[in-house]
Parts: structure tokens; C-alpha cells; sequence
């Protein structure tokens, strides 16, 4: 995990939006792993963007996992899910996401959708705490990964957890092709 300095994150609800602190306080005592195993760090909010914040502290792409939110409409009604995806990929929006949310055309929500929506910092969105009717959508390679860093829903830190314990979040569906790795830069 880099040079991060972890701690409990129910210890330290300063560094985690609302929504997030909500939803670990009532972490099912049955989940795939303890609360107190999910672990937060404060970074420079500078830094939350993820090729600068692997840069600085450390943390390698293939460990580092994005929540992206999608938005498709169908019979004009919206449908919300996320998508959580290694930094080393990109979520495959207008395949797999558009048919399994069953609209005709899927996209990245907007900013603002996003962030009002979620009740989370854009840039900060994880998968801890969305609105329960949505759809978690998680690449097989994150649950493959022993340890990734997500968002906190603040700017101003990150979450490190169990990349298996992503997949059993409620709402959550492991799909294997959600995402497809981003070729290297030349």
C-alpha cells in the first residue's frame, strides 16, 4: 500500500464523507470481512486524482481500483449503477454495462449527477455507501486483487480494502470483462 498510513476507518469519520462513515457503521457483522478491516489514510486532496496519487504515494495502477457511475435510460426512466475497475482498465460503458443495466445507450454520469446523487466528492466516489437500489458492478480483476485503494467519498483520503470484500458489498455483482486493460502509453 505504498507510503499510505492507515488506521480504522470507522476511527476516523473526519476523513470519510457522510454517506461512506454511514454505511460502515452499520457494516453486517457477517460480511466478507470486519469493519475494522477496512482501513482509511489521509493523502493531499491534490493528489486524489489516481495517476498522480500512485505517483506520489507509492501505489501501483494494478492496485489502485476506480468507482465509476453510469447512467442509462430506458422508457425514460435513468438507471444508476457503479462500476469498480482497476486503474489499469477501462469499464467497457457501451457493452457490457449498457446490457446489463438493459438501456439502449449507457455513459459516465455527469459531475454533478454524481455528486449529488452519491453525496460524495467527485473524484472520491467509492463503492461504500451509494444508494442501496443501485447496481455495484465489480470487474473480476478487482476481486482478484488481495488489497486495493479506493475512494473515501472525500478527496483528502483513501480507503484501502480486501479486493474480495468489493464483491460482497451488497448490491454487488463480480463480472468477468466489465472492464478491458488500457494498452500502454508509448
Amino acid at each position: 500500500m505504498g507510503s499510505l498510513q492507515t488506521e480504522p476507518a470507522q476511527s476516523r469519520p473526519d476523513l470519510l464523507a457522510p454517506p461512506v462513515a454511514k454505511a460502515l457503521a452499520v457494516w453486517p457483522p457477517e460480511g466478507p470481512i470486519d469493519a475494522d478491516h477496512v482501513l482509511v489514510a489521509p493523502i493531499n486532496p491534490g493528489l486524489a486524482d489516481t495517476a498522480a496519487f500512485c505517483e506520489a504515494y507509492g501505489v501501483d495502477l494494478a492496485e489502485s481500483a476506480n468507482c465509476v457511475i453510469v447512467a442509462g435510460a430506458r422508457g425514460g426512466v435513468t438507471r444508476y449503477a457503479a462500476c469498480i475497475i482497476l486503474a489499469t482498465t477501462r469499464a467497457d460503458v457501451n457493452g457490457v454495462v449498457r446490457r446489463h443495466l438493459d438501456v439502449r445507450k449507457a455513459s459516465f454520469a455527469s459531475m454533478d449527477e454524481a455528486v449529488s446523487l452519491t453525496g460524495m466528492e467527485y473524484g472520491g466516489i467509492t463503492p461504500i455507501g451509494l444508494p442501496v437500489d443501485w447496481p455495484i458492478l465489480v470487474d473480476a480483476r478487482v476481486v482478484a486483487t488481495p488489497h486495493v485503494i479506493i475512494g473515501s467519498g472525500v478527496r483528502h483520503s483513501k480507503i484501502a480494502i480486501a479486493g474480495p470484500a468489493l464483491g460482497a458489498l451488497p448490491g454487488a455483482e463480480v463480472i468477468d470483462g466489465l472492464a478491458r486493460p488500457v494498452p500502454e502509453a508509448h
